[in-house]
């Protein structure tokens, strides 16, 4: 058998409706895995034991569910197959939790729940984000496993989280309590869209993300703004002009310690990619952020400050008082180079030296509390080259490179805790709505990642185009 066998056979079963890919997705979708619903929590559980458990074990797997240390929050999966202890390890990832279904705000009635097909797009809550890429993953180790006489060649292990929507919370616990149980010589695994929907690209990293909230309390009630207005001081102006300090009315970070510099050789790398969120994506304000910067460095290379919401007063119900108080929910995503332990406390100063003393910086509030921080493995590493060869291989195209990608998760808990090199390869695209109603995929670009990871897997069990850290 050879690397093209396995790879023909993997698109076999994806173009192979109704009874390949997309009935397996279908499944995998129709359970209601959503991890910042606390009555989900037994349907997080139950769909590792029954969905995921079966796929594994069918292809000689041994698998180990933790027990999430943290209350309320979702268990871990693990799947381990060591065919000789003197070959590669590599693990792989996927979450099986998603975010609410937010059923009844689908376009044309969409159930999120079930699979709906429109020309070249798949709807339904997790085909992108990340049932769908997770379930590539899976096909491909199985094809490669068939067309190899039942081995891949190498050692291989997935993790398989239910809470990262909810802030990946518990897993960083778990995974330092059996640090030899999640050891591997490199990570691949796919989530995420592609920067550019028309070429492949690997992500080596993640942004880091710290909410915090920002709040003005100046006394109790509000009172009415003809008698008291002018001489009340204002909350809600006081705010405003405190995150005007923060940031310029055009994007531009003005805080100490927020702005790193950009390192040669990410600069180089980044050279030559865009971003572009394909189809009905918003237009990007180039105008907007740090100046001097491409698009893909301001996603990739720096920092942005974003404003998740404001309040003051009663926004649904105005009425003419003074209000007392006003608070909004902030977020620093932060790439390598920013001193994570310094954010809050860089922000303390820069507001102290403004005037604005009066303004607090606390907590966020519990829906929002997740905190991720900043991976970067150096794209001169053997991994990330190893598997841009690959992709180049079976594409024939250019695989692009991108130190980190604009989002947050838990890469940093392998890269730092258990020290190897990480790899994402995103097979979705930018304008796939995931977190929001219409979650979709591209039926073609699914298609292609599927080729991708078919022909990555196939390489690293082969003696001549194998991995060997």
């Amino acid at each position: 058998m050879t690397r093209e066998t396995a790879v023909a056979r993997a698109l076999e079963y994806f173009d192979d409706q109704p009874n390949g890919y997309f009935a397996d997705l279908a499944r995998w979708v129709a359970v209601p895995t959503e991890s910042q619903n606390p009555d989900r929590l037994g349907v997080l559980g139950a769909y590792l034991e029954t969905v995921i458990s079966p796929e594994f074990e069918a292809l000689g797997y041994t698998i180990k569910i933790y027990s999430n240390p943290l209350p309320g929050c979702g268990p871990v999966l693990l799947a381990t197959r060591i065919e000789d202890p003197n070959l590669p390890t590599i693990i792989a990832y996927g979450h099986g939790d998603v975010v609410l279904g937010m059923e009844g705000r689908w376009a044309n009635g969409r159930d999120p729940w079930k699979l709906s097909f429109e020309g070249e797009r798949v709807y339904g809550r997790g085909v992108a984000d990340n049932k769908g890429q997770t379930l590539v993953h899976v096909a491909a180790l199985r094809e490669v496993m068939k067309a190899r006489g039942g081995k891949l060649g190498f050692n291989h292990k997935f993790l398989i989280e239910t809470g990262e929507e909810n802030g990946s919370k518990g897993l960083k616990d778990i995974i330092e309590a059996n640090k030899a149980d999640f050891a591997a010589d490199g990570f691949l695994a796919s989530d995420g869209p592609r920067t550019e929907i028309g070429k492949p690209n690997v992500t080596l990293g993640n942004r880091g993300c710290c909410n915090f909230t920002l709040s003005v309390d100046l006394r109790e009630g509000g009172h009415h703004s003809g008698n008291w207005g002018g001489l009340l001081a204002n909350p809600g102006v006081i705010l405003a002009h405190a995150i005007a300090s923060i940031i310029d009315e055009h994007g531009r970070i003005q805080v100490d310690g927020w702005r790193p510099e950009i390192p040669g050789h990410v600069r180089e790398v980044l050279t030559g990619i865009d971003r572009d969120g394909g189809p009905r994506s918003p237009k990007v304000d180039d105008y907007w952020g740090e100046p001097g910067l491409t698009r893909i460095e301001k996603i990739s290379a720096f920092n942005s400050f974003e404003v998740l919401a404001f309040e003051t007063g009663n926004p649904a119900k105005p009425v003419n008082a003074v209000p007392p108080k006003a608070s909004a929910v902030c977020a620093l995503r932060y790439v390598v180079g920013t001193d994570e332990n310094a954010i809050e406390s860089n922000l303390r100063r820069h507001l102290d030296a403004k005037g604005f003393t009066n303004v607090k910086v606390e907590p966020p509030p519990a829906s929002n509390n997740g905190r991720f921080y900043a991976s970067r493995t150096d794209h001169r590493h053997a991994w990330p080259q190893w598997v841009k060869g690959a992709v180049e291989r079976n594409s024939n195209q250019p695989c692009g490179i991108l130190p980190n990608g604009g989002g947050s998760n838990m890469t940093y808990m392998l890269q730092y805790i258990i020290g190897m090199p990480c790899v994402w390869l995103p097979l979705s695209y930018a304008g796939c709505s995931q977190h929001a109603p219409d979650e979709h995929i591209l039926m073609p670009l699914m298609r292609e990642g599927m080729r991708h990871v078919t022909g990555i897997y196939w390489d690293l069990g082969d003696k001549q185009t194998g991995y060997r850290p």
